[in-house]
């Protein structure tokens, strides 16, 4: 069965590309647009829906795997920065703090007619960070297309002191409930 990634981040694509699954890569275009009174498990699991699904009409002999991630703190859920001023504003909120970072994932087959979707929590402990560095973490340009400002797997990983639960969820791709979903799909690790 052919595996599409319904997704544009190459830090997805670094993810999956670890189960040794070959896919290729479809970017669905869909609104993502967060709706009045929707939590943040809520959001992140209907967009991963939604991308699945736009890709999977079109194959429904293909298993589309499409995820969302967002990071919280309070009710607030911060988003790609959309300049450095929003990504200095983001990492002064996040510093010394603990947020959440949820990862909703739809794995789809429409010829099976299945469709699971599930959203996977993070606890991350952010340490306190000065001005000075955060205007250094900015102007490596790493926080500019990540959800909060920071990256896990890059020059971010000096500003968290610990993480509770998935560190690939953090990422992008929870991988360990990923595969055990992928598994009841009778899709197989392959070597690599």
């Amino acid at each position: 069965m052919r595996v599409i990634l319904a997704s544009a981040s190459p830090r997805r694509r670094e993810l999956l590309s670890l189960l040794g699954i070959p896919f290729e890569v479809i970017v669905p275009s869909i609104d993502e647009t967060h709706l009045e009174g929707e939590h943040p498990p809520e959001f992140c699991a209907r967009l991963s829906r939604e991308k699945a699904l736009a890709v999977a009409q079109d194959r429904s002999d293909c298993l589309v795997i499409a995820a969302d991630t967002v990071v919280v703190i309070g009710e607030a859920i911060l988003g790609k920065p959309q300049d450095e001023d929003q990504a200095c504003a983001y990492l002064r909120t996040l510093r010394a703090r603990v947020h959440e970072v949820y990862t909703g994932y739809t794995v789809a087959c429409l010829r099976q007619d299945r469709i699971t979707t599930k959203v996977v929590r993070t606890t991350v402990h952010f340490c306190d960070m000065s001005d000075e560095e955060i205007a250094w973490y900015v102007a490596t340009g790493e926080p500019m297309d990540k959800a909060g400002a920071y990256a896990l797997q890059g020059h971010g990983a000096a500003f968290i002191d610990r993480i509770d639960g998935s560190h690939t969820n953090v990422i992008g791709l929870p991988l360990s409930d990923l595969h055990s979903d992928l598994k009841t799909f009778d899709i197989k690790l392959k070597t690599l």
